[in-house]
């Protein structure tokens, strides 16, 4: 197998899925063998326990992904990036180490959330969401402040405050058909270090 990847939630995991399976090409990737673990405690779960959960994988997996939320993962007192470094040094020193010294494993922490990832300037958002584009600008601008890349700061609230107005139930299958057509050209620091990542171990 050539990844196993942890994550927190059904969201993500669905995300995960769809990028690994029907969108490989545009992530610069081939196509992976892979295997996708949801931890039933959600965020605090997988930074406390992605060590135990992923050791039976070690020889079974080339490389090892592990996704969380920063809120939610009860380390809300550090950065994004501190909580990465922490968790991928614990998977280096428990074996996720190649002979070499390179590391065999890498993690994504969303910063405050997956729904950062929702906010793009691609026109299958609104749609997929189920307003019109001048709908969600009114909404955006209205009640939530944009961050400097021009995303919700409060991206889950904004997502559902949209899904609010177009009565459309909140649930996974959202995130799947945003995975399955929003483009991958994205700035965003967590989202760039995902396609790096997978772009290092598999071309």
């Amino acid at each position: 197998m050539n990844l196993i990847v942890l994550v927190a939630d059904t969201d993500a995991e669905w995300v995960v899925r769809t990028l690994l399976e029907y969108r490989h090409r545009a992530l610069g990737i081939p196509r992976l063998t892979f295997k996708v673990i949801r931890h039933p405690m959600r965020d605090n779960g997988v930074y406390h326990q992605a060590v135990t959960i992923l050791r039976p994988y070690l020889q079974q997996a080339e490389y090892a992904l592990v996704l969380l939320d920063r809120e939610g993962s009860g380390q809300e007192h550090q950065s994004a990036e501190q909580i990465e470094n922490i968790l991928e040094t614990a998977l280096q020193e428990n074996g996720w180490r190649q002979p070499d010294g390179r590391s065999r494993a890498g993690v994504i922490v969303l910063d405050p959330e997956l729904e950062i990832w929702v906010w793009s300037s691609s026109p299958h958002v609104p749609r997929i969401l189920g307003v019109s584009s001048e709908q969600l600008e009114a909404i955006l601008s209205r009640r939530f402040p944009r961050q400097a890349n021009g995303k919700p700061a409060r991206p889950k609230e904004a997502m559902l405050a949209v899904l609010k107005e177009s009565q459309r139930p909140f649930s996974a299958r959202i995130f799947q058909e945003l995975a399955s057509r929003v483009s991958l050209r994205t700035k965003e620091r967590a989202f760039t270090k995902f396609c790096r990542l997978l772009q290092q171990w598999f071309t």
